[in-house]
């Protein structure tokens, strides 16, 4: 009997809520941007990513039972997108976790049920696989279910034993769906295992039971886990019974959407399925990219984007479609996925912006971009090559933006290979002079100390307090764990308790001391490791420090208040951007010192003067308004209600911490701030720029460093005043006036000096040598501009028609020369560009130009008299 059919949004629900009734916590998707302390991974990739911290323990999850649907970009077999059935970029991975809860016995059960019961999977075309000697995994399948012993499959390390170097790992529990013989490569030994689309697995049961200690020796886990995974697009191939991913329901109608758009249609030819499928695996992506605040760039996260999406307009280029189009696509990928993912539908027009700007982008620079690609591409063929230089793909990368993979593409549809190790041997080289120049501004790497999960959190109090007793739970010198420290000494110092804010979120982190008895340590920076615990970078500059002492933290107050002010602008900032600009405004960074900030920003134009201003004055009349600033922790869906704004991409618990401006602006943000806007003291806006596409940036200041800036304006507006003999008043009517005299003076002094230049002139005319009835001369004027020389060389070629003259003028270490010849001159042959060659020639130079009138340079200063004696020889020459 067939199984019944469902939608993928169904099976969504349907997994999510089954495992909700066996005391699993449901959690919303994680952002495919991983934590900021995992390092390790560019864009989530799995459901268990995120959890990292988790399952190691160093934080401790919300339940010691989860499910999620978690979305998931990979990228690594990007070429096969669209050629094969099963790849795409991005997925949905469904997952069910136990934090050291249930084990085998629970969860291969659970697996069974769920597949069989729920979703209604025909028991017979299900073979569950296991690791070679998990027999504890085979006694649960073939007791507890009861599936027979030859329908189970033992494999060996490769298939079904996971692990990455160190660290925790175990065996796998593979579940595989026979599609049925059709499917299949009709060899007589194709089975469970085979590579050909019959038996395609489903379910993947990882059990976390061994601790590897990189020699490969394992240890049993006191605390074992479970992480379950099973692709939702893939499940839904199979119960809808369809042959791809991208016949998926959700999937397909999103191909619709782009057939409707191209005039393309499915099953056309292999050449548009793929095209079709790389559009529609690419928009997919792009739109969820887009969503958790990844915007296109040059590097990390953001090259993944930009790569995915001019990909995906190259193949629509390949359909014929020769203007922007993705963007169109949006509304059907949103509407596809909106209810499991509703925040597609609030940014649905700022996702709609960037694709679209990103298309127009490239379509600005594909062009040109292609002609280069041709050249170089005809060139290697001429010279009889089968491959594409390295070289010349990196510079179609970094001077028009083509991401490597899409060379690759073109150059294999030539019959052609990339050098692709000469492209990453350059590409190395630009990471190692980015790499160095982060270091030249001093980047603070993580104290390379793990200080375990015996230890507590830090409790952080400086949201009440400045200054807290506490005790010193760990000393780091030399990145070593110390048990004391001593005058003199470079230290990090984990507290039990601090009122230091550490840095993050944009903010800098408190300055201040540590003390106990005479001892002093100061601190100059503060961080917070993924463990919790914050650790105050420093020096000892009296006494010494043990392990355990009792001591007493202390901020620097004025340093806090100063970065109050900042921060709580920065708010302002945010909301009067969203006021003037539009919706599509989103936080893209920030940094918050003391009196300054630095606050980017996504827009997709330059910001006129006069919204600039508007900006300017909305932040300030905010702050003269004196609103109050509140502070509070609600569950996170009451916050949202309550319409406070969350930063794009950011990871939040259940609970957040909301910051309201009266009526003016309410954020999630966990930063230290003002009890009053009116505290923050004059805002002004210092500069206004681009920093990528899509993305621009405002600097400003407020409080006291405002105050110091518009003093220092003021004394050199009374010095400028003084000197100019008027009053600050009256200061640009009198510079207006002084500049309208300078201009008078300078035209009345041009006008002497063309005077004299025409006098000078009349001069050389007198004294001009008669060669067979042509008045020829030579001159040179040291420091002439060009345009004096061409107002005399005019003079001479109006004045005698007869005249063939060479001027020439020194500056520094060149020769300029100007050569003319009158009406008479040219028609007897003798031409002004000729000449200038010639004479250019013997200085080292070139030039060239007019029969009546050219110009030329030269370098060699001693070949000069050389060279100006060769005009009578080059007039008798033509002359014959």
């Amino acid at each position: 009997m067939a199984h019944p059919y469902y939608g993928l949004n169904e099976l969504r629900e349907m997994f999510l809520s089954y495992f909700e009734s066996k005391g699993h916590l449901r959690l919303p998707s994680f952002s495919l941007i991983p934590p900021a302390n995992d390092k390790s991974l560019l864009l989530i990739n799995s459901g268990m990513a995120p959890m990292k911290t988790w399952f190691t323990r160093e934080e401790e999850p919300p339940r010691n039972r989860v499910t999620t649907c978690q979305k998931c970009i990979r990228t690594g077999d990007i070429e096969n997108i669209g050629h094969t059935d099963r790849h795409g970029t991005f997925f949905e991975m469904l997952g069910n976790f136990s934090f050291g809860d249930y084990f085998k016995k629970e969860a291969i059960p659970f697996c069974w049920e769920f597949l069989t019961e729920v979703v209604g999977l025909e028991k017979d075309r299900l073979y569950p696989s296991i690791y070679l000697d998990d027999d504890e995994a085979f006694e649960i399948w073939n007791k507890v279910i009861g599936i027979p012993a030859e329908n189970i499959f033992r494999f060996g390390k490769e298939d079904n034993f996971w692990e990455h170097g160190a660290g925790p790992c175990g065996p796998c529990s593979e579940v595989y769906y026979d599609r049925g013989p059709e499917h299949g490569c009709g060899k007589p030994g194709c089975t469970v295992g085979c590579e050909c689309d019959r038996y395609i697995e489903v379910w993947n049961n990882v059990f976390s039971q061994f601790v590897n200690d990189g020699e490969n020796h394992y240890t049993e886990m006191k605390n074992k886990n479970i992480d379950t995974g099973m692709g939702l697009e893939r499940l839904a191939c199979v119960v809808q019974n369809v042959n791809s991913l991208f016949d998926v329901d959700t999937v397909m109608n999103i191909t619709n959407k782009v057939s409707e758009i191209t005039g393309a249609h499915y099953g056309q030819s292999k050449k548009t399925d793929v095209s079709l499928r790389v559009i529609t695996d690419h928009i997919r992506s792009g739109v969820f990219m887009i969503c958790d605040g990844i915007l296109p760039s040059n590097e990390g996260r953001g090259y993944v984007l930009r790569r995915l999406l001019r990909r995906a307009a190259r193949h629509g280029k390949l359909l014929g479609v020769n203007q922007a189009f993705l963007y169109q696509v949006v509304e059907t990928v949103v509407h596809e996925n909106e209810f499991a993912y509703p925040d597609l539908k609030e940014k649905q027009s700022y996702i709609t912006k960037v694709i679209r700007t990103e298309e127009e982008n490239f379509a600005k620079t594909i062009d040109g971009g292609m002609k280069i690609y041709h050249e170089l591409l005809s060139a290697h063929k001429a010279q009889g090559e089968n491959v594409f230089s390295g070289a010349d793909a990196f510079k179609l990368y970094d001077t028009y933006g083509f991401p490597i993979d899409l060379t690759v593409e073109m150059v294999e549809e030539e019959g052609m290979q990339v050098d692709r190790a000469g492209f990453d041997a350059l590409m190395e080289e630009q990471r190692i002079r980015a790499r160095k120049a982060r270091e030249a501004l001093g980047d603070l790497g993580w104290a390379g100390i793990e200080f375990g999960s015996d230890m507590p959190a830090t409790e952080f109090v400086g949201y009440e307090h400045t200054e807290t007793q506490g005790k010193v739970l760990a000393i780091v010198a030399e990145e070593e764990l110390r048990e004391e420290v001593a005058a003199g000494a470079e230290a990090i110092l984990v507290l039990d308790q601090t009122p230091f804010y550490a840095e993050m979120g944009g903010q800098v982190a408190d300055h201040g001391t540590i003390a106990a008895g005479d001892a002093r340590f100061e601190v100059t920076n503060v961080q917070k490791n993924k463990g919790g615990k914050f650790m105050h970078y420093g020096k000892v500059v009296s006494g010494q420090f043990q392990v355990g002492a009792d001591v007493t933290a202390a901020i620097d107050i004025q340093r806090r208040r100063a970065i109050m002010r900042a921060h709580s602008a920065t708010h302002l900032l945010d909301a009067a951007l969203k006021k003037v600009l539009g919706d599509h405004v989103h936080q893209a960074g920030s940094l918050v010192e003391p009196d300054r900030l630095r606050f980017d920003f996504t827009h997709f134009e330059a910001i006129t003067p006069e919204q600039l201003a508007k900006i300017d004055h909305m932040v300030n009349d905010a702050i003269l308004e004196g609103f109050p600033i509140v502070t509070e922790v609600l569950p996170i869906e009451d916050a949202k209600k309550k319409g406070a704004v969350a930063m794009f991409g950011e990871k939040y618990g259940d609970t957040v911490r909301v910051v309201e401006m009266g009526t003016f602006s309410m954020e999630f943000c966990g930063g230290t701030h003002l009890d009053n806007t009116a505290k923050a003291g004059p805002f002004r806006i210092k500069s206004e720029s681009s920093i990528a596409s899509g993305v621009r940036r405002i600097e400003a200041t407020v409080g006291k460093l405002s105050l110091e800036t518009m003093n220092k304006n003021q004394e050199l507006l009374f010095h400028a005043a003084q000197v100019l003999k008027t009053n600050p008043g009256e200061l640009a009517a009198k510079a207006e006036q002084q500049v309208a005299e300078l201009k008078e003076l300078r035209h009345t002094l041009e006008k002497f000096q063309v005077e004299a230049s025409l006098g000078e002139a009349r001069q050389f005319l007198t004294a001009a040598k008669d060669v067979k009835g042509l008045k020829v001369l030579t001159a040179v004027r040291n420091g002439m501009d060009a345009g004096t020389l061409r107002q005399m060389g005019d003079f001479l070629r109006d004045k005698e028609a007869a005249v063939v003259g060479v001027l020439a003028s020194v500056n520094g270490e060149k020769i300029t020369f100007l050569a003319v010849c009158g009406p008479e001159a040219v028609k007897r042959g003798v031409k002004a560009g000729e000449l200038v060659k010639t004479v250019c020639a013997v200085c080292g130079g070139k030039g060239g130009g007019k029969p009546d009138s050219a110009m030329g340079g030269g370098t060699d200063l001693l070949k000069l008299d050389d060279a100006l004696a060769a005009v009578d020889d080059f007039v008798a020459s033509k002359l014959g």
